[in-house]
């Protein structure tokens, strides 16, 4: 179930936590804006080398962006709007390595995220 604005008058601001860390952020900014108007501008390692990666295409289809939300693993920063108390944590899990598993390429050469996606390689 996707995350869905709060009900805030426009502008109110509201705060959300990146590794327990308190964020101010506006209803409708997706997680991404929030966490680089706080100045972090990396939440995940590629899974193979642990190289930062944090957003880049912006519009949900790179999946370089992927987050924890809420105890939800693998959502996209840039498509998820920011919800008042929302609790977010960086994208590695402990037992994934240097970063989590994410999208890897499956043998028809489509994508596939999540955990135990595809039994391709996986793309950084």
């Amino acid at each position: 179930m996707p995350h869905e604005p709060d009900d805030r008058p426009d502008g109110e601001p509201c705060r959300v936590y990146f590794a327990g860390r308190a964020i101010t952020a506006r209803p409708g900014q997706s997680v991404a804006a929030a966490l680089l108007r706080a100045g972090i501008t990396s939440w995940r390692g590629t899974r193979k080398a642990g190289r930062p990666r944090g957003l880049f295409c912006g519009i949900g289809v790179c999946y370089d962006c992927l987050i924890s939300v809420d105890g939800r693993p693998d959502q996209r920063a840039c498509v998820v709007a920011v919800r008042d108390g929302m609790r977010l944590e960086d994208g590695r899990r402990a037992d994934d390595g240097p970063g989590p598993e994410g999208v890897v390429a499956t043998e028809d050469g489509s994508r596939e995220t999540g955990r135990g996606a595809g039994s391709g390689d996986a793309v950084e």
